[in-house]
């Protein structure tokens, strides 16, 4: 008979017992991989294949916060395709930012100037803020597509003036909204700012597309920074992760913030692996992803569909109004197709999993769209098109289904 102790651990490994697999698991993911196909939300839901999934489950099986092999030969990788002397593997993108601007930023006051449309800044939950107790300077371009250095340059604080936070970072973003920074205005920033003891840090999350769309080598893309932040789930199809580089010094106190953040990982050795094989695997089909992203925009051109930012990476963002169409009715109905597509607002994002068909359906819905605002009597003679007031500063609009107040 078993102890009194050995029963209560059987009775308890009975309760913790937990399977999360479905009974059909394998056709689960499979429909999972073709919902994915047809999703224009965000390149962030592609998923690993099963030869993805061979290569990272023969990983390494060390401790990143000590030693883990594949993820150092990753950090090595990508720091010298950088040009940089380190890197520090990150479980996201975001955490890769903050740690960056945390690591630079070491005694406040100060402030960080970036686009008021990055991502650090709008979708990062106010972590520069709570992170580094730093003020942002937000600024929209003035020519409605990126930061120049005359965009900049007025809003820099500098001296000893008490009143204002001086300026610490510049923080650009490559690609932001799937839009290209043409590189000599990086330089002439980096050139500039450099002069007044200033930090350039790049949130580079898909800095691969940069690559694609420009040719350039991602060394001389990065050169101009002091740090850069590089994903391998935007683009590449890796589950998890992201990679900050720069000195040596700066990587080795950016790793003290990563644990601080509780970002210190165990296992991550088939995290480094997916990314790797990302890397080498999904990288040569952006070309198509780019491709597909050019049909979607003269597709809906064709129609008569506002463009607001053109396809000049894998995004797209489109305005329905000038056929008469609001984008709730092209969620609702995309989603009510045989075979349904997932959008939400003004962002088409295409990814290496994205279907051509996809694309091609899509377009129809809008056609077939147009043609029955055309016999419910609309005509764009007939409605004046509502303003859109710097819409093309901020084209990522979410899809809101108007609210109808019934009497009671």
């Amino acid at each position: 008979m078993l102890p009194i102790m050995d029963l209560r651990v059987a009775q308890w490994a009975e309760e913790f017992k937990c399977d999360v697999h479905t009974k059909t698991q394998e056709e689960d993911n499979d429909a999972r991989r073709a919902e994915i196909s047809r999703t224009f939300i965000s390149d962030t839901i592609t998923v690993p294949t099963k030869d993805m999934y061979e290569y990272a489950v023969r990983a390494s099986l060390g401790d990143d916060v000590s030693f883990e092999p594949e993820t150092c030969a990753l950090q090595s990788h990508i720091a010298k395709l950088t040009g940089k002397e380190a890197g520090l593997f990150m479980p996201t993108g975001t955490m890769s930012n903050q740690v960056a601007l945390r690591t630079h930023l070491q005694q406040p006051p100060y402030s960080v100037i970036c686009d008021a449309r990055a991502h650090a800044y709008r979708n990062e939950t106010g972590g520069i803020a709570f992170h580094s107790g730093a003020n942002v300077i937000p600024i929209f371009p003035d020519n409605d597509h990126h930061l120049t250095w005359e965009d900049i340059e007025p809003r820099i604080i500098c001296g000893t003036e008490v009143h204002s936070a001086p300026t610490r970072v510049i923080l650009l973003e490559n690609t932001l909204n799937g839009t290209v920074i043409p590189q000599q205005d990086v330089l002439d920033i980096s050139k500039n700012v450099r002069e007044k003891d200033i930090v350039m840090h790049l949130d580079g999350a898909r800095i691969w597309h940069v690559v694609v769309a420009t040719g350039m080598s991602l060394k001389d893309l990065c050169e101009p920074f002091d740090s850069v932040s590089l994903c391998f789930s935007k683009g590449l199809g890796a589950p998890i992760g992201s990679c900050l580089v720069g000195t040596k010094e700066f990587i080795t106190r950016a790793k003290w913030f990563r644990k601080l953040f509780g970002g210190g990982m165990r296992q991550t050795g088939y995290l480094a692996a997916a990314a790797a094989y990302g890397l080498t695997h999904n990288f040569p089909l952006l070309p198509q992803v780019h491709g597909l992203a050019n049909r979607m925009q003269h597709g809906l051109e064709e129609i008569g569909v506002g463009i607001l930012t053109p396809a000049e990476t894998c995004m797209v963002f489109y305005d329905p109004s000038p056929i008469g169409v609001e984008y709730w009715e092209v969620v609702e109905r995309a989603a009510q197709l045989p075979n349904p597509i997932h959008i939400n607002g003004s962002r088409l994002i295409m990814h290496i999993q994205t279907s051509p068909e996809a694309i091609e359906d899509f377009l129809e819905l809008m056609k077939t769209l147009k043609i029955e605002k055309g016999q419910a009597g609309w005509s764009p003679d007939k409605q004046p098109r509502p303003a859109r007031k710097g819409i093309y500063r901020d084209p990522y609009v979410k899809a809101v289904r108007p609210m109808v107040t019934v009497a009671t």
